[in-house]
């Protein structure tokens, strides 16, 4: 009998990943993105059948994804390594040359929607407007462009169109706990939520008809909800609600009469099903913890994407009231055995706020005794049951792992999220200190014996973590963290700096509170071993966060160490760097493996 050596650690890491997908309408193809080659590219599957073919070898991961109405063409948006100045490009459905359809330098542009006789392209672009946007249609056989909405007092996105192309369905972004969404009839710009001054959101919003849209709010309630506004009546009304669930994605079938509707509750998400014509609601079970994306044909059949936590990306199908797996991503050559489950761990914080986290324990036979404390990013954002390859990793060279949600996350209501706006570096800070607290009265580690890591709103975290409680770790991995908020607000996208003021704060109003906040306040304190890793074409965190704490750290004599990734924005868009990350990442926290800090 052969035996096999246990899987190398590389192996955890050379998961594949799906980052969007599209059904065609006559549900002949489905088309995803996917690192199949080590880099992003197109690839399709001739349906029903299962074996993918390549369409491009451009080797950038693709933003934006859809199909004409009548499955000629594809529609596709790409960045360059990571800058999100997306670009939008036609592609023939077996792959070949690109044709570019709204292509201007240095322009990001969002959110593309192909018109019901597929002559026209509508989107959103920062072209003209970059702090506010402008909304534009093509003409896609004279290349001719006219502008069909105008951004003015927040960032303005065309979402949706009328069965009679009408009327255009826009919202504004006036933070993350502040979205409105309007109806554009002619000159007449009609609000689908009562007026009200207290802030809410409306995250989706669809036509069943030309007068009838359906929409998901939090309008007047913590949690998010479906409602309807009629046009003719102008009559805004509630559907359906659930206790303790924000729904997030709105999907209309005009063959089935049905709304999908997924929802997020904690760290899981749900799937439910809305017959417009007898108003019946229920559940679908669903295949995975965590949906991505969810489609509906033009012939009504339901397609998603998404994973779990010891489930990587792949993409179902749902025949009858089975889900059928159209990719077959697994970790390569791991039994899933050797996965880890996260469990569900809830405490108190300083203030008696209930914080939910998940906690994901070495397995036995692999464990070192170690904790990576793990603050997510965002940070209205969410650690969720998905599928982290990094995290497996980790866990099969026996670190466990510790990601709560702090006040700002996603999942527990508006109230909840809005909590971190204008307090950066407060609330959450100390929730996650709780979390500290609870892992070491617990007797799951010793104060001054813990790893803490995290990327972006996360690796500010671990900045700030690190310089005003450093007692309590002794090592630290910063990924793409702001460390100076000054320098942080005046340096994100444009469309991003009218939101500033009420999710981080004001320059000058809030000087001396931003000044706390900032971790590089704190280089004093900073005392333990650092790893810094960041992407020069990042735009959202740029590389100049990184450089002046790495450098102030230097001038002081720490033990920082720096990785910068040339070609590589806000995240890992190739293999190969995700890996060589990780491995730094990896060989820089075996050498604290055993190591006891005096706290």
């Amino acid at each position: 009998m052969i035996t096999f050596p246990k899987p190398d650690v590389e192996q955890f890491l050379r998961t594949f990943s799906i980052g969007n997908f599209a059904v065609s309408p006559d549900e002949k193809q489905l088309v995803f993105s996917t690192n199949l080659s080590g880099k992003y590219n197109l690839w399709a599957m001739d349906l029903p059948n299962s074996f993918p073919y390549p369409l491009t070898s451009i080797d950038q991961s693709c933003q934006e994804l859809l199909y004409d109405k009548e499955s000629r063409f594809i529609i596709a948006g790409f960045d360059h390594d990571g800058n999100e100045n997306t670009q939008f490009y036609g592609i023939p459905l077996k792959g070949g040359t690109m044709k570019e359809i709204a292509h201007h330098e240095n322009t990001r542009n969002f959110m593309p929607i192909i018109s019901n006789d597929s002559k026209k392209l509508y989107y959103t672009t920062s072209r003209g407007n970059p702090s506010y946007l402008n909304a534009y249609c093509i003409d896609l056989e004279s290349g001719r462009e006219t502008e069909v909405l105008e951004g003015d007092d927040a960032a303005t996105y065309l979402f949706g169109i009328s069965p009679d192309e009408e009327t255009l369905l826009y919202y504004k972004h006036f933070a993350n706990t502040y979205t409105l969404l309007y109806a554009k009839r002619g000159n007449e710009n009609i609000l689908l939520t009562p007026p009200t001054e207290k802030q809410h959101t409306v995250s989706d919003g669809v036509f069943v008809t030309d007068s009838m849209i359906y929409l998901l709010t939090d309008y007047d309630s913590d949690f998010t909800y479906l409602a309807s506004y009629n046009l003719e009546t102008n009559h805004f009304s509630k559907v359906k609600e659930l206790e303790n669930e924000s729904f997030s994605v709105l999907k209309y079938s005009k063959e089935n009469q049905l709304l999908y509707v997924t929802s997020q509750k904690g760290v899981e998400d749900r799937l439910y099903e809305f017959n417009l014509q007898n108003e019946e609601w229920r559940n679908i079970p669903v295949p995975c913890s965590v949906i991505n994306k969810l489609e509906v044909a033009a012939t009504g059949a339901l397609y998603l994407f998404g994973m779990s936590a010891t489930k990587p990306h792949n993409i179902y199908k749902k025949t009858g009231d089975e889900w059928v797996s159209l990719t077959k991503y697994t970790v390569p050559g791991v039994d899933s055995n050797e996965l880890v489950e996260p469990d569900i761990i809830k405490y108190r914080t300083f203030d008696g706020l209930e914080i939910e986290s998940l906690f994901f324990r070495s397995k036995k036979e692999n464990d070192n005794g170690e904790v990576i404390f793990w603050p997510h990013g965002g940070p209205q954002a969410a650690e969720r049951k998905s599928f982290r390859a990094s995290f497996q990793f980790f866990l099969n060279q026996g670190y466990s792992i510790f990601a709560p949600n702090f006040r700002g996350s996603t999942g527990y209501g508006l109230e909840f999220k809005k909590m971190v706006e204008g307090d950066w570096g407060n609330g959450p800070r100390l929730d996650n200190v709780a979390g500290l607290d609870w892992l070491i009265n617990q007797g799951h580690v010793q104060k001054g014996n813990i790893l803490l890591m995290g990327g972006s709103f996360g690796g500010y975290m671990a900045l700030l973590l690190h310089g005003r409680h450093a007692d309590y770790f002794k090592a630290v991995v910063d990924i793409f963290g702001p460390s100076n908020l000054f320098s942080f607000i005046n340096s994100v996208p444009e469309d991003w700096k009218p939101v500033m003021d009420q999710w981080v704060g004001n320059p000058e109003k809030d000087k001396e509170k931003l000044i706390e906040y900032s971790p590089i306040t704190y280089l004093d304190s900073m005392t333990k071993p650092m790893l810094v890793i960041q992407g020069a074409n990042d735009p959202r965190v740029v590389k100049e966060e990184s450089n002046q704490i790495v450098q102030a750290l230097k001038e002081k004599g720490r033990d920082v160490d720096y990785m910068l990734l040339e070609d590589e924005g806000h995240g890992f868009s190739k293999k190969e760097n995700e890996i060589a990350v990780y491995r730094k990442i990896l060989s820089f926290l075996n050498q604290f493996v055993g190591v006891t800090e005096k706290a």
